[in-house]
């Protein structure tokens, strides 16, 4: 088990990359009514590793979602940088998503008809950009995959796999990289080198990193994690441990947490 992850010499992170501001998303009306966020702000600093925890039906996702422009909050701002996606149509929320936002999802969601090389560099594609090349190769060799480009997906471990999804939402150099349970799917070693990956990302590279998760094991790598109970932030951890958010999943009541 992980002991400690956090940056040691890192500059400190100023710029705020995003943001929500008392965010609400209700489904349903009546006696269906469900309120999945019920106000929730918070912000994510250029470089900073952020996890986000909570039991099942917290929000976790619906606040992740919102914040990406993949859902549409009922009420208030989700901000990626100084850009307010309420206001954004469709067509804009696609290309503000394909130049400022990574997405690593739990189940790599890889085309298994293209190799390593062309899932990673098809989100500049399909933006009609070519990714920096000696970005492009420090991001392979950091990956550990330089050797695995000319791969399909079917050719590649979970974890592999897993490092060529990382590779692809780092490879245009987006303001944030949200990840959805990506280490959900994989052993504990291949989640292992994948949330090494992520951590480096953030220190060594500046990108910031926000992470669902389920696993005080992932929550270890990361700067921070944020806790939600009914739809609402209700504890912020600073340099988590794996036993300190176990303990605090411990004392969670499936709604709200004990003191």
């Amino acid at each position: 088990m992980p002991q400690t992850h956090h940056r040691t010499n890192a500059a400190p992170p100023c710029s705020v990359v995003a943001m929500a501001e008392d965010l609400t998303k209700v489904y349903g009306e009546g006696e269906s009514r469900v309120v999945a966020l019920a106000g929730v702000s918070a912000r994510f600093l250029e470089g900073e590793f952020t996890a986000i925890m909570g039991p099942s039906g917290s929000g976790k996702s619906t606040f992740m979602h919102c914040l990406a422009g993949l859902d549409t909050p009922t009420s208030g701002t989700a901000r990626i940088a100084d850009t307010d996606l309420g206001p954004l149509d469709d067509a804009r929320l696609t290309r503000l998503r394909r130049e400022r936002v990574g997405f690593v999802f739990q189940a790599f969601n890889l085309l298994p008809t293209l190799t390593a090389l062309e899932n990673i560099t098809l989100p500049s594609a399909l933006a009609g950009r070519s990714p920096d090349p000696e970005w492009l190769r420090h991001l392979v060799e950091t990956m550990g995959i330089a050797d695995r480009l000319d791969h399909r997906p079917a050719q590649l471990s979970g974890g592999q796999q897993q490092r060529v999804a990382c590779a692809r939402a780092l490879a245009s150099r987006p303001a944030v990289v949200f990840a959805d349970e990506p280490t959900g799917n994989l052993d504990s070693r291949s989640g292992a080198e994948v949330l090494s990956l992520l951590r480096s990302s953030a220190r060594d590279l500046g990108q910031t990193i926000v992470m669902v998760t389920h696993d005080p094991v992932a929550a270890a790598y990361a700067d921070r994690a944020l806790f939600l109970a009914d739809g609402r932030i209700v504890h912020e951890m600073p340099e988590p441990t794996a036993a300190g958010v176990l303990d605090l999943m411990k004392r969670f009541d499936g709604r709200t947490p004990t003191p």
